[in-house]
């Protein structure tokens, strides 16, 4: 007889399934997350893309539970190799955080300590999550600088955060996500501060870090320029809810979803600069008051009666990928037998 075990199928590295998740206010629950769900393979570069208030940055504090104290996951599960961390203990979560996932912040400058150096800093993050010894961690911390693209790493180790240019500080906060060797890096808006040369260094150097250490990434941005280059994946977000999800060619190339088309819109193209430019109409959604239907329909210029009334179900496109839009249904744009959650 064959070996079953064999034949079993390896559980994604990182799964989200119908994620929930809401702050307690004085003018209310705040759902900043509703039903969000999506995969992370080993290996690869999932992008979350969608304005500020989309929920974006939200889903990935929930994976790392580092919520404010007002916010909570109500509903969902998050599946690290199959088992569910919103269940951890919170010295599991501990255990978590650093050696199995770990975290670059928006702005270097107030995320690093600024009484304390940066090896310093680097070694502390390599000592709770390690055995290492001082001695151990300062090598490591020296070798993570190198690693990150720091010149003279015994020099600017000593140095204090703000004796670094904005460049330097986000190498430094990679270096120190990376000490442990995660499995998966989430980067928050990581090119956000810094100019459009700088930029670009800091996703090459995590694109050959990623190769370097086989690692997963999940980049949270409000730039589609910047997970053009790097995503074998895209979320669309809007209102806490994934508008569209497919690889980087589907959304570019082959949009689904009103809000996403508007995005495209707005953004320069390179092959004709002389277009003009259209931006969303509308102010973002008022997450305490959220429309019964579509989030996105008081700003959609093609908005039918339906879109006040009922969310559209997430339907997957003849490409394959998926987008929760009623005018793909008006349309018939879509496979009928195959719906989410595949």
């Amino acid at each position: 007889m064959a070996d079953t075990n064999n034949n079993q199928k390896k559980p994604p590295l990182l799964q989200v399934i119908d994620l929930h998740t809401s702050f307690t206010t004085d003018k209310g629950e705040v759902q900043a997350v509703n039903g969000v769900s999506f995969t992370l393979e080993e290996g690869k570069t999932l992008g979350i893309v969608g304005e500020s208030g989309s929920g974006k940055s939200v889903t990935a504090y929930s994976i790392m539970q580092i919520l404010e104290q007002n916010g909570h996951i109500t509903q969902g599960q998050i599946l690290f190799q199959g088992e569910d961390i919103t269940k951890y203990t919170v010295k599991q979560m501990n255990v978590f955080r650093g050696q199995k996932c770990a975290m670059i912040f928006q702005d270097p400058m107030t995320s690093l300590n600024p009484v304390y150096t940066v090896g310093n800093q680097i070694e502390e993050a390599i000592l709770i999550h390690s055995d290492k010894s001082r001695a151990e961690a300062h090598a490591a911390a020296l070798e993570m600088l190198e690693l990150v693209g720091i010149n003279d790493a015994e020099r600017r180790i000593k140095q204090y955060p703000h004796e670094l240019s904005g460049g330097m500080r986000q190498r430094v906060m990679i270096a120190m996500a990376l000490a442990s060797e995660p499995w998966i890096l989430i980067a928050d808006e990581p090119t956000t501060a810094l100019d459009v040369t700088i930029q670009a260094q800091i996703l090459e150097l995590m694109q050959d870090l990623q190769k370097k250490l086989d690692m997963a990434i999940i980049i949270v941005t409000h730039d589609l320029g910047v997970i053009a280059q790097m995503a074998d994946e895209i979320v669309v977000m809007y209102g806490g809810r994934i508008c569209e999800r497919g690889t980087a060619d589907d959304i570019f190339y082959r949009p689904s979803h009103e809000y996403t088309k508007g995005l495209l819109r707005s953004i320069p193209n390179v092959n004709n600069m002389k277009e003009r430019l259209i931006p969303i109409s509308g102010t973002p959604i008022n997450l305490l008051n959220m429309p019964k239907g579509c989030a996105f329909c008081p700003r959609c210029d093609n908005a039918m009666k339906i879109c006040l009334e009922q969310v559209p179900p997430e339907l997957k496109m003849p490409d394959g990928h998926f987008a929760s839009c009623w005018m793909n249904v008006k349309d018939h744009n879509y496979v009928e037998e195959d719906t989410a959650n595949e």
